[in-house]
């Protein structure tokens, strides 16, 4: 699987957020998509697009559950969402994460290829390639 990483200003997402074991994220997190796509028409004119209208950004963000973005403990947060402009409100419902600028790794995926590439990330590829702080 084609892994690369990216060097990403801070950048803010909005979207439905969930919280839960680390070891059950495979249950609690399709969930959470679920429902950010069915309500997606609530924040579609909020996410930044390119010149030709495409959606620039969705993002499924992790943070440690005091949202302070640090790695996933025994539990941690998950934001389903779109890149938007900094100065959108959240609707009703929706989070509104500012993410601070990182290094990410990256990997490209569609909802069917999600749960695989996800677990890759997790389980194979993070471990073996960064360096916990």
């Amino acid at each position: 699987m084609s892994v690369h990483f990216e060097e990403k200003k801070s950048f803010t997402v909005i979207g439905k957020v969930g919280q839960g074991l680390s070891a059950e994220s495979r249950s609690w997190i399709p969930k959470i998509w679920q429902e950010a796509n069915v309500k997606f028409e609530e924040v579609r004119d909020l996410a930044k697009t390119d010149h030709e209208g495409n959606i620039i950004g969705i993002w499924g963000a992790m943070s440690d559950i005091s949202e302070s973005f640090e790695r996933w403990t025994d539990q941690g947060k998950y934001l389903a969402g779109c890149e938007v402009l900094e100065n959108s409100t959240a609707p009703i419902g929706w989070t509104k994460w500012i993410i601070p600028s990182y290094k990410y790794a990256v990997i490209k995926c569609n909802q069917s290829t999600y749960e695989e590439k996800f677990e890759y990330m997790i389980q194979e590829f993070l471990p073996n390639n960064v360096s916990v702080k």
